[in-house]
């Protein structure tokens, strides 16, 4: 319905300034008496600033009843002007008014104050109808559509008629009708608007031959439902009385139930070989019968199978822009996963096919790899499955178990494409490399058919028996090391490495990630806190020590308790936090790092070494003492340190006349190799070269530079093999303050890849023999 213009100058009679309460889902009307329930303060505080006055107070409707605070534009212009009867108090938050209509009225101006809305209206004159005979038509001719309206809707004339009889003003006829009815807002709008006793009456009248059309036609169909819904009540009846006939008769009950089975397969139009094993299975539930006491069982199977998403994919999203601005909003850095997964959407683009690469993503805790499949997801448009291997020692956990047992069930691959009902979904395995075994078989060979692009376009599910297509699903594996996954199974796999996170790519996850999600959780407002980049170093660098930003989000959490603490107790505005409220909110500083030392000294070298948290440096320290040639290593190394230690002293003794050793030294001095920190095991074969050469220093009794740290594994001619975690062994020497560091020619790789954020301030050397680091190290 088009909204009514009606004529100002002649038709607004006085103006007032009150208070406005916005009607959800009612239109007021005037010559009515209404009561309606108050839940909003701001209704409530128009009424009590309306009974400081006049009681009286401006009704008008909302435009949108989702709104719980309406401004000036979600309130239509035209509303009643009522006086507050009585207020009633129905509970701690509701209170109950009735109040009587007056007049319609305009709200020129609406002002929205602190605590309610209020507005200056203006009166709007009622016309008044002097020809009687016009008035009597006009309410006869309301009365009979209206009539045939309430026989439309099943009421009773004669309640009806004694409820509209009171009524001899077409006017008030009208509005009461208006106000009485379940029509719609905008509907009633419009009749409140219609402020012309003609324009009134041509409204009412549209809107009831409407509704009187809308209920025929929904009345014919309701018919047709009827009929069709009775004949199936019948034979359903029918069924049922027969299926107590045959029970009674000791007869098979299976019959509906195997005829749904029939249709179910039918509609699938799976391939020969499945549709033949699930007809065999159900014939073989047809001739159990229902009494069999492998008939539930049976069932369960069929069932399971039959609910397996055989065709149903989702539609990828092909936009490569959308699946670059999802990955880049929800992870810092990580460029690698993210260029392989546009590098996949392209490539599927283009071929309408392509072959799902199984991802490896391999890291230290925390840095975002099991997160990361989600986005992938999301961005992607694929359904997402997550498995956690963790702990997985049962064979049948992926293949599932053989029908033969009981109890028997789906393996976890099959029940996540169950779950996620789309053949072509993004399966994430959790933890892989934490996968064993024991006497019920291996974990790992199991996951080998699941994982192999050659073979898993017919995976076979011990518990379905039929071969299910895995080629369209995305695996994305995550691993903290690659030393704990089989070779077969890793060689399945694309791996790509998720190293530690700079001080600088921790500093932008905390500020854009971490810092509002630990906000919003503990609810407080960004206007809340002020913690500047400087404070936020500090944090990452003495209160956490880690590759990734699990616990970094902790200290973050932490952080924003004790603000939302001071904001709810002290009631503060905004708590800017500095150095001195981080020691009051966390306590002392928990870490530091390890800096050169401040001379060059004989027998100690600095190394690098590679944690599951990251980088870290190690002092190894070497004593010479006179003795019996006794060779000690302490420091609770591993079966790797002590082997380079050996092939370590092995060159040195086999070049003891370069070095200008004496030929009895080793027989008559005792050598100590000590690494300090005891209590964190070192066991890698990264830290040869930097044994070799405390060693060395301490037999020749020459200093080595405190300012240069190296890395490396010496054989026992004096090569310098490759190493890894250079990234993670680079910034523990940048934050240890070494300016030289001396890496294997071989990882020159390596150090290509890093940034230059990582790389500047710091001389790297790279080294193909233990001479060259020797030339470097020692103080000439």
């Amino acid at each position: 319905m088009e909204k009514i213009d009606f004529n100002e100058t002649e038709l607004i009679v006085s103006k007032a300034t009150m208070p406005i309460i916005a009607l959800r889902g009612a239109v007021a009307f005037p010559n009515t008496v209404e009561s309606f329930e108050l839940v909003r303060n701001i209704s409530r505080n128009a009424v009590n600033k309306a009974l400081e006055t006049n009681s009286n107070v401006f009704l008008v409707a909302q435009k949108d009843d989702n709104l719980d605070k309406p401004g000036v534009d979600g309130l239509f212009e035209v509303g009643v002007v009522a006086k507050i009867e009585q207020r009633v108090r129905v509970d701690e938050d509701i209170d109950r008014i009735i109040v009587s209509g007056s007049y319609r009225a305009k709200a020129s101006e609406i002002r929205e104050l602190d605590d309610y809305l209020e507005a200056t209206v203006e009166e709007i004159q009622e016309p008044t109808l002097e020809d009687k005979e016009k008035n009597e038509a006009l309410v006869e001719g309301v009365l009979s559509v209206f009539y045939k309206y309430a026989s439309a809707i099943n009421k009773k004339n004669d309640e009806i008629k004694k409820l509209v009889s009171v009524f001899d003003n077409v006017g008030v006829l009208i509005d009461n009708l208006a106000y009485s009815l379940p029509f719609r807002v905008a509907k009633k709008q419009v009749i409140l608007e219609a402020v012309e006793i003609d324009l009134r009456y041509e409204e009412i009248i549209a809107l009831f031959v409407n509704e009187i059309n809308k209920i025929e036609i929904l009345s014919e169909y309701k018919d047709k439902v009827k009929e069709k819904v009775d004949k199936h009540q019948k034979e359903y009846i029918l069924r049922e009385q027969l299926s107590v006939i045959r029970n009674e008769l000791g007869e098979d009950l299976t019959e509906n139930i195997i005829e749904n089975f029939e249709n179910q397969l039918k509609k699938l139009k799976l391939n020969k070989e499945i549709t033949n094993k699930i007809s065999k299975e159900i014939s073989r539930l047809k001739m159990m019968g229902q009494g069999a006491p492998d008939s539930a069982l049976q069932r369960t199977y069929i069932e399971t199978v039959l609910g397996f998403p055989w065709k149903k994919k989702t539609k990828d999203n092909k936009d490569l822009q959308h699946a670059q601005e999802v990955l880049d909003a929800r992870h810092y850095g990580m460029e690698k996963v993210k260029e392989r997964i546009l590098d996949y959407l392209a490539v599927r683009n283009l071929t309408q096919k392509g072959e799902a690469p199984i991802i490896c993503l391999v890291g230290p805790p925390g840095t975002g790899k099991t997160s990361i499949a989600k986005s992938v997801a999301e961005a992607l448009g694929k359904k997402y499955a997550r498995i956690s291997l963790g702990g997985v020692r049962d064979e049948a956990e992926i293949r599932g178990h053989r029908r033969t047992y009981l109890g028997s069930m789906p393996g976890r691959i099959f029940n996540a494409i169950n779950t996620t009902q789309s053949r072509n979904s993004l399966i994430l395995l959790d933890e892989i490399d934490k996968v064993s075994s024991d006497y019920r078989g291996d974990t790992s060979a199991a996951l080998l058919e699941v994982l192999d692009p050659e073979q898993n376009s017919k995976f076979v599910d011990h518990y379905v028996e039929v071969p299910v297509d895995l080629s369209d699903i995305l695996f994305i594996a995550t691993a903290n090391s690659l030393q704990d996954i089989s070779r077969p199974l890793l060689d399945r796999m694309e791996v790509i490495e998720v190293s530690s996170y700079t001080e600088n790519e921790k500093l932008h996850i905390a500020r854009e990630h971490l810092l509002p999600k630990q906000i919003k959780i503990n609810g407080i407002k960004t206007e809340n806190i002020n913690i500047d980049d400087e404070t936020l170093l500090i944090l990452i660098r003495s209160y956490t020590r880690e590759a990734g930003v699990r616990n970094l989000e902790r200290q973050i959490g932490k952080v924003c308790r004790k603000v939302a603490r001071k904001v709810y107790g002290d009631n503060a505005c905004c708590v800017d936090v500095k150095k001195a409220e981080l020691i009051e909110f966390l306590g002392k500083e928990i870490y530091s790092f390890d800096s050169k030392n401040d001379e060059d000294e004989i027998g100690i070298v600095r190394g690098l070494a590679w944690t599951a948290v990251g980088g870290d440096t190690l002092e190894i320290e070497v004593n010479t003492m006179p003795g019996k040639g006794e060779f000690k290593l302490t420091g609770q190394l591993g079966d790797v340190m002590k082997e380079s230690a050996q092939a370590g002293i092995s060159y040195i003794r086999s070049k003891s006349e370069e070095y200008d050793i004496p030929n009895d030294f080793f027989e008559k001095n005792d050598i100590h190799i000590h690494i300090p920190e005891g209590a964190v095991p070192k066991d890698g074969p990264s830290a040869g070269v930097t044994m070799t050469t405390a060693m060395l220093s301490a037999i020749k009794n020459i200093p080595v530079r405190a300012d240069i740290a190296m890395t490396g594994e010496i054989t026992i001619r004096g090569r310098v093999l490759p190493i890894g975690g250079l990234k993670e062994k680079i910034l523990a020497a940048k934050n240890a303050r070494i300016k030289t560091v001396c890496v294997p020619e071989k990882n020159k790789a390596d150090i290509a890849e890093l940034s230059s954020e990582i790389t500047e301030g710091i001389e790297i050397i790279f080294t193909k023999h233990i001479k060259e680091i020797l030339d470097k190290a020692f103080v000439k």
